[in-house]
């Protein structure tokens, strides 16, 4: 027996070695077979004994992130092993088969995702106009408010004053006593606003009232004032010599019945219309903005020329085309060409005269802008100008035209060529009609302006430091040399967040990490600077914008997107 009985117990100290070499392998491979249903600690499972001296190979501490220890976590059969006790007494005196470091647990702490709801915006900021016109206040009633100054995103002022929007909507209730009461003093503004529009001259008083409380504006440039300089200026010189063409060649069509002069005759009437369009868009386009078109009203010069070209086409070269055909069909034999002759010299000498003025007049602007002289006129830079420059070429080439053509007819007696003289007058303003409409149209749907021009705008934004990449760019001409930009700029966060710390208290912002201990104190110094550090990326985009506009006076309108 006490033979068999040994052997048993080697037999089961060697099974038991092996389990311990198993159960080391386990943290660097993966065991397979009857070896992965073995559990760390004991052997009960699968030994028929559970006397054997087992020894624990590990202990499993965690520690939260702040390095604080929180005990050893206890094992499979529910026990803790804690030094000292009986169990460690029994196996003090035999020799670890396998020593091993504790593993330890880091955990890592999350900050609580806060639940952003319509309680937390009621922290935004509202301008004192907003403020009167939605919460139907009065400009007494906020200055009991809380003010705050902040970035103006104007370029005449560096910062205006805003309040909560919490004290405004409390102050409103406070005003009138309850939401339903609010919204029916809102509804009745609403409909005295519709009223008011309706009946503008019969609410001069409120007007007056709403342009104190803004206070003092951009003043509008006068309509005389337009008029009387530059395009305005040449435009009004046009009307003035082609309505006394108009009247001369018209008695002069009358006397002799030519349809040359007759030709002539609607040429200058439809200059003379054309040209007092033009006066309209000019004296349009000086108009101040106003909420429904914030860009202002430059756009009316065009649409003008755009109307003047169609109807040069319509009633100028449709009406000579008429009366030609109908010369070739029905010719009739014309009166003494003498007055003719007469009132057509005048009028090369004043259709001239004008034309003068617009060529001087256009050499001046394009010298200004650094351009040559056909390449204004091709780009439509100043489009009024253009329709009295080209109209008055036109009418010279005309008057030429019809005098010759009457000439021919007098030495010839042919009234046919008179007919081709109307025909060739008829063609030549509807070409000149047709490149009108075309560079006008051009100009309405929103070219992009020279591309040397726009590559000195993007090489700009490129060289300033604070800027990584720019991208979709676009640059509009918006008419009469003014200029949108748009762009969405890749900004270098570590160059915005250095040039807030440029500004900051170096030695007192390193205090204030120090005193950091808790989650929440981490938060509430993340919040603060994290705002500080966006205010100085807004600051960052204002100062690139109004060195856009300084180096580029053409720009008016920058729109720098954020990526």
């Amino acid at each position: 027996m006490m033979p068999a009985l040994a052997a048993q117990r080697r037999g089961w100290r060697c099974l038991y070695r092996l389990y311990l070499r198993c159960q080391a392998a386990q943290f660097s491979r993966v065991c397979h077979g009857w070896q992965g249903s073995m559990k760390c600690g004991s052997l009960s499972h699968i030994l028929p004994c559970s006397r054997l001296p087992v020894q624990s190979l590990s202990h499993v501490r965690v520690y939260t992130s702040d390095g604080q220890k929180k005990g050893p976590v206890p094992g499979p059969e529910g026990a803790v092993h804690k030094p000292g006790t009986a169990r460690d007494t029994s196996s003090a005196g035999q020799k670890p088969l396998l020593l091993q470091e504790p593993i330890q647990v880091k955990v890592k702490a999350v900050l609580k995702k806060r639940e952003y709801g319509p309680k937390y915006t009621q922290n935004n900021f509202i301008t004192g106009v907003r403020a009167i016109n939605e919460f139907c206040l009065k400009s007494s009633d906020l200055e009991q408010l809380r003010k705050i100054r902040r970035r103006s995103p104007h370029d005449d002022t560096e910062a205006f004053t805003v309040f909560l929007r919490s004290d405004v909507e409390a102050k409103s209730l406070e005003v009138w006593g309850s939401p339903e009461a609010l919204a029916r003093e809102r509804k009745r503004r609403k409909e005295a606003e519709i009223e008011y529009r309706e009946n503008l001259f019969r609410n001069q008083k409120l007007l007056k009232e709403y342009k104190d409380f803004l206070g003092d504006t951009k003043p509008r440039s006068s309509t005389a004032g337009m008029l009387l300089k530059g395009p305005g200026k040449v435009v009004m010189v046009a009307i003035c010599i082609n309505g006394l063409n108009f009247f001369f060649k018209l008695l002069a069509w009358v006397y002799t019945g030519s349809a040359s002069m007759f030709s002539e005759a609607i040429h200058s009437l439809a200059d003379t219309c054309n040209q007092a369009l033009l006066a309209l868009g000019i004296s349009q386009s000086a108009r101040t903005p106003d909420p429904s078109h914030p860009y202002g009203f430059t756009n009316m010069r065009y649409i003008a020329s755009l109307i003047s070209g169609v109807g040069i086409f319509m009633m100028g070269a449709g009406l000579s085309w008429y009366h030609g055909i109908i010369g070739l069909l029905h010719p009739q034999p014309m009166e003494s060409l003498l007055w003719a002759y007469c009132i057509l010299a005048g009028s090369l000498v004043s259709e001239g005269a004008t034309l003068l003025v617009a060529i001087n007049e256009i050499r001046r602007s394009a010298r200004a802008k650094g351009l040559s002289f056909y390449q204004y006129v091709r780009l439509s830079r100043d489009p009024s100008t253009n329709v009295v420059l080209l109209e008055d070429a036109a009418a010279v080439l005309g008057v030429t035209l019809a005098a010759t053509c009457m000439g021919l007819t007098s030495l010839t007696g042919n009234p046919y060529y008179d007919s081709l003289g109307s025909l060739g007058v008829g063609t030549l303003l509807g070409a000149v009609s047709a490149f009108l409409i075309y560079t006008n149209t051009e100009a309405l749907l929103g070219r992009s302006i020279n591309p040397e021009q726009l590559q000195r705008l993007t090489e700009l934004l490129e060289c300033d430091p604070v800027v990584r990449a720019i991208h979709d760019v676009k640059a509009t001409d918006m008419g009469l040399s003014k200029v949108r930009f748009k762009a969405e700029v890749d900004f270098d966060g570590r160059v915005v967040t250095r040039s807030y710390l440029e500004k900051q208290d170096i030695e007192q912002l390193l205090q204030e990490i120090q005193q950091v201990k808790t989650l929440e104190e981490l938060e509430a110094f993340m919040l603060k600077h994290g705002e500080n550090i966006i205010d100085t990326l807004g600051a960052e985009v204002d100062r690139l914008e109004k060195e856009l506009k300084q180096r580029n006076p053409d720009v008016r309108h920058v729109d720098l997107e954020i990526l």
